[in-house]
């Protein structure tokens, strides 16, 4: 694997990340977001801070014109208490629907030093019509490691569009559509153990809403569940909230209800596989978890909500949450957003749950708060990783978060003000990309020349060496230098005017070389 070891200033030049000082997180974008934007919200947000690439938070690289992210901010704290540097990386997908932040939105993955290890720009999904993708994440197919993510249209919250699956080398190898005439949802996508497709989808359905203050026959939003076979697209299960949850149960103030404005009195959002195999299904708007059995689709189990089948203990009461997972057979960890609209909780909390299902107690465990009171209106994420520490993810607030498991803050990451990234998660991975390193040759006025190298997506690559020549056909080598960030600037003693690099990994294998390129002035 690629050795760490950069230093600040390598970091800050060449890993695509800035990294914030003894103050910390910026607490930049606390005026509010929303899902769509909400623009008034936008209008009182500070500017995004100044970045050492670009004065509006985009990065540049020479290799890779086409590839402009935005900047990251991580601001390290405790080093105590289980900070690790494992997993190696953080998997993210930098949005905002509609696109209000610097640079190009699309899907991350970073390194724990600080640097992009790949960037793949959602060109071709214009942001500012609601399009893009979403809930990148490692999961596990055929029994091999696979990145998977939604792509599509965000439609009021939620989203039409469909699942991908993209083997070690970023080539897509798997798309799953929705059965039933739906659309596959933004919210969820889980492989199952066999190889099966979970996802959630939005169906509008004819249903008297006179109890809620709407029409006797209004249209409400119904969540649904479908297991899909991903080799055939076959529809496995299905699931449909309205046939076993009542609009009443909701929580949010009713609008709509109509076919052109269907009210959403549930808004499915997580789907995780319970170590009986039934499902643990996540309803926002009516601040619920449901255990669904399978086949036969009946609810065993609600937690939370107005009609929970637990004694909710103190603190264990949670609001509008996203992310449920069940860590063993008795407890389970969710992000609680904690309100908006209407507010409940002052800010929002990643929250371990002890549940007795014969007794029928729900008991909190531990809850992980940010000191700067961070309160998400919506999207979040809670990640409990093997030695105890925790990603939060902050929904539709600019950051993401590690803690130990005892509570102590470690690590604070930082999108620039308009972007937000649904999910956040670390993760091992290997990257090994189809295509060639990237290289780019400019004049050293203090003599010689400089390289720049990159390679998007590849994790091995721990030196890069310089190959030069007087023609294209005959190149040698011209000297080597440590990997240093996503695009490393090498200084050579020669004008070629031909060069090309080897990317090379620990043990010195070469593992592949670049196309050959004329030196530019």
């Amino acid at each position: 694997m690629r050795r760490n070891g950069l230093s600040r200033r390598q970091v800050l030049q060449g890993g695509g990340i800035a990294v914030a000082g003894a103050g910390g997180l910026t607490l930049a974008g606390l005026a509010g977001y929303a899902w769509p934007h909400d623009k008034a919200a936008a209008a009182s947000l500070p500017a995004a801070p100044a970045t050492p690439d670009d004065a509006r938070g985009v990065l540049h690289f020479v290799t890779s014109p086409d590839l402009t992210p935005a900047a990251l901010t991580i601001a390290h704290h405790e080093r105590a208490g289980g900070s690790g540097t494992s997993p190696e990386y953080f998997i993210l997908a930098p949005a905002g629907y509609p696109r209000t932040g610097p640079g190009v939105p699309g899907l991350m993955i970073m390194d724990r030093g600080g640097g992009i290890v790949w960037y793949s720009p959602n060109t071709g999904f214009p942001a500012r019509a609601g399009q893009g993708r979403t809930d990148l994440k490692v999961q596990s197919y055929r029994g091999q490691p696979v990145l998977t993510w939604w792509e599509g249209q965000v439609i009021k919250g939620y989203g039409e569009g469909k699942a991908v699956i993209a083997d070690t080398s970023y080539r897509t190898i798997a798309t799953i559509e929705a059965g039933s005439g739906l659309r596959v949802d933004l919210h969820e996508f889980v492989i199952s153990p066999q190889d099966t497709a979970l996802i959630t989808a939005y169906r509008p359905r004819t249903t008297d809403l006179s109890a809620i203050g709407g029409p006797a026959t209004g249209v409400a939003l119904s969540g649904v569940v479908q297991e899909i076979d991903i080799a055939t697209g076959k529809v496995l299960f299905e699931w449909d909230s309205l046939d076993h949850i009542p609009v009443t149960d909701t929580y949010a103030p009713f609008a709509g209800g109509t076919k052109a404005a269907p009210f959403d009195y549930l808004h499915i959002n997580s789907i995780a596989i319970a170590p009986d195999g039934d499902l643990l299904v996540s309803g926002r708007d009516t601040s619920a978890i449901y255990k669904v059995s399978r086949p036969g689709g009946k609810v065993a189990w609600q937690l939370g909500g107005k009609q929970s089948s637990f004694r909710m203990g103190p603190g264990a009461t949670f609001w509008f949450q996203h992310h449920i997972t069940p860590l063993d057979a008795s407890t389970v960890s969710i992000f609680d957003d904690g309100g908006a609209p209407p507010q409940k909780e002052s800010q929002s909390r990643a929250i371990l749950l002890d549940l007795d299902t014969s007794a029928m107690t729900a008991t909190l465990r531990q809850s992980y708060t940010h000191p700067a009171g961070l309160a998400a209106a919506n999207q979040g994420s809670m990640q409990v990783l093997a030695d105890g520490r925790v990603l939060v993810g902050w929904g539709n607030l600019p950051y993401f978060s590690e803690f130990a498991a005892d509570g102590t803050l470690l690590l604070d990451g930082q999108f620039p003000v308009g972007d937000q990234s649904y999910r956040a998660f670390t993760a091992d991975w290997a990257g090994h990309p189809a295509d060639r390193p990237a290289v780019a040759a400019r004049v050293n006025p203090a003599g010689g020349s400089v390289v720049y190298a990159s390679w998007n997506g590849a994790t091995e690559v721990d030196t890069w060496t310089v190959l030069a020549g007087t023609t294209a056909g005959a190149l040698a080598k011209a000297g080597s230098q440590r990997r240093a960030g996503f695009e490393t600037a090498i200084t050579v003693n020669t004008k070629g005017p031909y060069f090309a690099v080897t990317a090379g990994d620990a043990s010195g294998r070469v593992l592949a070389q670049s196309a050959t390129v004329r030196l530019e002035k």
